[in-house]
């Protein structure tokens, strides 16, 4: 019997500065990911989030699942700066994360900054 090719969840396990950034995706460690994602301290995964969708609570669980090691969240909206809503911005708070929408490039270059300054800092980026 052959068995067909397995896909896993795309996952680097670590931290990591973004290289480049644009044409629906980023570089990061020597490797490109199309689409969006969420840059951790346990490492960076693919994030299922397009510009325009809404940022709903449950999207952002895996960051509140590590809230204990995050202190800042940059939030990357696209090419735009759109406010995160009422509740995402609550439920981030009672984690004790404060959190920060702004373009996904201002973004970018703000989570490598904090990165090299050994920040306990996290990001959802969402690819434009």
């Amino acid at each position: 019997m052959v068995k067909g090719i397995e896909m896993h969840e795309a996952h680097f396990p670590g931290r990591a500065p973004i290289d480049a950034y644009g044409n629906g995706g980023f570089r990061f460690a020597d490797m490109s990911h199309r689409g969006s994602v969420l840059m951790l301290p346990s490492g960076i995964y693919a994030w299922d989030v397009a510009e325009g969708d809404p940022l709903a609570v449950d999207k952002f669980r895996r960051v509140l699942d590590e809230a204990q090691g995050i202190e800042v969240l940059l939030v990357g909206t696209g090419r735009e700066i759109r406010p995160l809503p009422a509740d995402l911005k609550a439920t981030l708070k009672a984690a004790n994360i404060s959190s920060d929408p702004m373009s996904t490039g201002a973004a970018v270059r703000t989570y490598n900054v904090m990165l090299a300054e050994a920040r306990a800092v996290a990001a959802a980026l969402i690819a434009v």
